[in-house]
């Protein structure tokens, strides 16, 4: 293996793959990787004999996955903001082809969610082996009561209750909050968060579409797990007033995520997402929980509630609702192609492009053009991921040593 800790110019090339690119996948060609950058695509014939090869053997090479809203996995999640439980979930999303993520806490007492923001701004500050930190998602606690799903809601607030200063002066560590956008307060909030840079999202909402197109007006401009705690067609009188849900279906100028377990969505829900939006405005997320990675049966913990793995999903012990994922990012991708019908291209692309565009890191990640990071994923047939790669070293390879570079 190349020196991973190298610094400077040297070069690799993956030799022997199916690239994915944003528009096509290429074979036949080599991709070029010098120092922490992509260099770009080369013929093999043209590569000077100086130059390692590692030939992956005819697998797919991607863009490394970048997960916006994953909240934790074998048994941990960001709230808890320890290195231990950082560690294992960012060790573990590297091991999945993961490269870049959002740490996306849960609603929680205020103090516990700032406690959880200062930990994270000086994660990101240090070098770390596993998938990179790139901010922090707050999800909630600003959320309808009545669409709280598995979040806990004894400390589900208001927008306009005086606690968003606490974790705005931390502004520069948050890329997205998501609240529901009719609650009194949540307009300011809309304003305040897109001044900031901030990405205003909304989620587990009772919105109509037409509190959606007032909070749109002030910078809303994303929209979390569709289908999962959002509000739908409703009759008033006689009258037909839409939700959140129609409004995320229809209205240009919002992103969408989509939970692609195959557990929150059936696949006809996920196709007419698709149909819908596009794959540059719909982007696959994992809203993984602590249950990711562990087995069928096992009782975990979010806060002061009890939850367990069943049938391949979180699930609330009273079955009334999931408790997020138990499915990491890189395994959506064959339920995004085989299950919903979506060509490999794009679903790649909605795991690596348009999440990094929805959090502005496009100029430098998500695709595998030419002075981008050197943030790579390498994948087996069934995407269990051969080897990871994030700024020109290797974080993660399977037990194989076969190909090594020569």
């Amino acid at each position: 293996m190349i020196d991973q800790q190298h610094h400077g110019p040297q070069k690799l090339a993956l030799v022997n793959g199916q690239i994915v690119l944003p528009d096509k996948i290429v074979t036949g060609q080599a991709l070029v990787i010098a120092g922490a950058k992509i260099e770009g695509l080369a013929s093999p014939t043209e590569l000077g004999s100086d130059i390692p090869r590692l030939d992956v053997g005819g697998r797919t090479i991607t863009p490394g996955l970048i997960d916006i809203h994953t909240h934790g996995a074998l048994g941990h999640n960001f709230n808890e903001a320890t290195p231990e439980a950082f560690e294992l979930i960012t060790a573990e999303q590297a091991r999945r082809g993961v490269t870049s993520l959002l740490a996306t806490t849960m609603t929680a007492p205020i103090a516990e969610l700032v406690t959880c923001l200062e930990f994270a701004s000086r994660w990101m500050q240090e070098s770390h082996n596993g998938a990179q930190v790139a901010g922090v998602h707050i999800e909630g606690p600003y959320f309808a009561v009545e669409q709280a799903g598995a979040q806990d809601p004894a400390n589900i607030r208001r927008p306009n209750d005086g606690t968003v200063d606490r974790l705005l002066e931390h502004h520069q560590t948050i890329k997205i909050m998501s609240y529901a956008p009719e609650l009194p307060g949540a307009l300011e909030l809309t304003e305040r968060l897109h001044a900031l840079g901030i990405v205003p999202a909304a989620g587990h909402s009772s919105a109509r579409d037409s509190d959606v197109q007032a909070a749109m007006a002030r910078g809303l401009r994303h929209i979390i797990h569709i289908w999962s705690a959002q509000s739908t067609t409703v009759r008033q009188g006689p009258y037909r007033k839409p939700g959140l849900l129609e409004a995320s279906l229809t209205f240009d100028g919002l992103t969408v995520e989509m939970i692609a377990d195959n557990k929150h969505l059936p696949p006809t829900l996920m196709k007419l997402a698709y149909k819908c939006l596009g794959p540059d405005r719909l982007c696959a997320i994992s809203d993984a929980t602590n249950g990711a990675g562990l087995p069928d049966g096992t009782h975990f913990r979010m806060g002061d509630l009890e939850y367990d793995v069943h049938d391949g999903v979180g699930m609330m012990l009273d079955r009334s609702a999931f408790a997020g994922s138990t499915t990491l990012l890189n395994q959506m991708i064959p339920v995004l192609t085989e299950a919903a019908g979506i060509p490999l291209i794009e679903a790649v692309r909605m795991v690596t492009l348009t999440p990094a565009r929805v959090i502005g890191l496009e100029a430098a990640k998500g695709s595998l053009a030419a002075g981008k990071d050197a943030d790579i994923a390498i994948f087996n047939p069934d995407f269990s991921a051969w080897r990871t790669m994030i700024g020109g070293r290797w974080v993660y390879c399977q037990q194989d040593n076969a190909n090594e570079p020569h």
